[in-house]
């Protein structure tokens, strides 16, 4: 049985953290979290950490939305997401 997780946290007027995870058999199967701020009343993401494409990864973005992805060479996905979590807070 899967367990998904979904929060967002402001960090501010202009800043938020978006959280969500997924847990299988107690561990983690899927990740995606992000930190935005608000730029002309409009969120932008700033930098993001999921599982997409099959790894862990960090996007960049750059504020046309292009981003710049960087793998994170930690397999356990655990480990990922506590990683991501302390980088973005």
């Amino acid at each position: 049985m899967k367990h998904e997780t979904e929060f967002v946290i402001r960090l501010g007027l202009s800043d938020r953290y978006r959280h969500k995870h997924i847990r299988g058999r107690g561990k983690i199967v899927y990740f995606r979290i992000q930190y935005e701020t608000m730029i002309e009343e409009k969120w932008y993401p700033v930098a993001r950490y999921d599982t997409a494409h099959g790894f862990a990864h960090r996007d960049l973005m750059n504020i046309k939305g292009e981003a710049v992805k960087t793998p994170l060479f930690i397999q356990d996905y655990n480990d990922a997401l506590t990683f991501a979590e302390n980088d973005l807070k």
